[in-house]
């Protein structure tokens, strides 16, 4: 296999998994560092947490256009030289003048990656080699994820949440190292869209209704799924106790995500893009009941559930472990027609341009997702450290409302994407009728 492909192709892939690796391993515990060791309160550490996030699906459109201009080269050394700089800023010097800044940085390096990777794999593959190159492609993604949050739990638990960060920015410099020495440019000439080029593309598609709609339904969507990031990691420490693992439980999600994505994008293949989505908008609301419904499952069990007498769980893991199943079943029914479904929403011709702003909807349920986690936390699952002893022995009976809340936005979404299905179908046959 590796004739088939160039020594760009492999050491993009190669860094990638190392980038995936740093990010995950940081963004699991991004909201617990902002609060246990910055400083911040949960609302606070959930805007700021929604905005880096946001951000990094926001600026690649911009980042790339740039990286266009000065060679791939350039713009994945200067990508990971920002990774790096970051990431060991926020380990060493985790103080609230300071953590801002070394988010910015993490981010724009961050938005470099995406457009630069992705833009190396199109420009290193041939029409025979694209489609399973890609596939190599998402492999790297999802083993970096996973190994990022399965070594951020011994590191949280051993040494302390802020070394999660140095161990992001060992990641990233050494693909830094990997990069300067085998990474050559694979197109010497520059160009490209100018940013200017790229805003322009930005307001079509943000005044084209059809578009804006879409987004706005499936941002319901990903609002709960930004959840496993937003409201989990703090959820099940404070509810279970410090011994739990949200990085783990965290991976449940490309682990399903993986083994079930080929099989379900072939089931649903013959059914119309907006249909099979809908099935996946459904699904979300069953998982956030899923999460709310540990009280039902202690009042069987207690506070520890037997499996097989191999192993014993806490019913509120049990519980979050099952909801995130259905999110990763939901993802693979939304995802890969979500963007067939956008790219055909797009003018011919259009459809490059279109597809790089088809993450808003990640971009909007970043900033929401993350905002209204850090007021729920606060109303029903609040930080130990603002709690008297008489007001802790309770403060978490009501914590599972939370959950109720995303139900509530998941079935909503789901509603509308069925809604906007039938309008959108009407107003296509009446041009259809209108035409002939």
């Amino acid at each position: 296999m590796s004739k088939k492909y160039s020594g760009a192709f492999w050491t993009a892939n190669t860094v990638e998994l190392f980038e995936r690796a740093a990010y995950y391993g940081f963004f699991i515990a991004v909201t617990l560092y902002l609060t246990t060791v910055v400083g911040f309160d949960d609302i606070w550490a959930a805007w700021i947490s929604g905005v880096f996030s946001a951000g990094l699906y926001f600026l690649p459109p911009f980042t790339g256009a740039y990286a266009d201009k000065i060679g791939f080269r350039k713009g994945i050394i200067l990508s990971f030289s920002l990774l790096t700089i970051g990431y060991f800023a926020l380990g060493v010097l985790p103080y609230k003048a300071t953590v801002i800044p070394a988010l910015a940085i993490v981010m724009f390096g961050g938005s470099f990656i995406k457009s630069i990777i992705t833009g190396t794999i199109a420009k290193t593959t041939t029409e025979a080699t694209r489609a399973k190159g890609y596939s190599i492609f998402y492999g790297m993604v999802n083993i970096g994820a996973f190994l990022g949050k399965t070594f951020a739990y011994p590191l949280r638990i051993e040494l302390g949440v802020e070394y999660i960060n140095l161990y992001s920015a060992l990641m990233t410099f050494t693909a830094l190292i990997i990069v300067f020495f085998l990474y050559k440019n694979v197109d010497t000439v520059t160009g490209g869209k100018k940013i200017g080029d790229v805003w322009k593309g930005f307001l079509k598609i943000v005044t084209n209704k059809r578009l804006i709609v879409l987004i706005l339904i499936v941002t319901g969507f990903w609002i709960i799924q930004q959840q496993l990031y937003a409201t989990m990691p703090k959820y099940i420490l404070r509810t279970v106790g410090k011994s739990a693992s949200p990085e783990w439980i965290a991976n449940v999600n490309p682990f399903v995500v993986v083994i079930s994505v080929y099989f379900i994008t072939h089931l649903t293949k013959k059914i119309r893009a907006i249909y099979s989505m809908s099935v996946g908008m459904f699904l979300m609301p069953v998982s956030a009941l899923c999460m709310a419904s540990s009280k039902v499952l202690e009042y069987y069990t207690g506070t520890s559930v037997q499996f097989f007498g191999l192993f014993t769980a806490h019913p509120i893991s049990v519980m979050l472990i099952t909801g995130i199943i259905f999110q990763g079943l939901a993802e693979c029914f939304i995802s890969p027609r979500y963007l067939e479904f956008f790219s055909l929403q797009a003018p011919k011709g259009e459809e490059g341009m279109y597809l790089g702003f088809s993450h808003l909807h990640t971009f909007l349920s970043s900033l929401l997702g993350f905002g209204i986690s850090g007021y729920l936390l606060t109303a029903y699952c609040p930080d130990p450290a603002t709690l008297s002893p008489d007001l802790l022995t309770h403060a978490y009976d009501k914590a599972y409302y939370i959950w109720f809340y995303f139900a509530g936005i998941g079935l909503t979404a789901a509603i509308a994407l069925l809604i906007y299905g039938k309008v959108t179908d009407a107003i296509d046959r009446r041009k259809i009728k209108n035409k002939i």
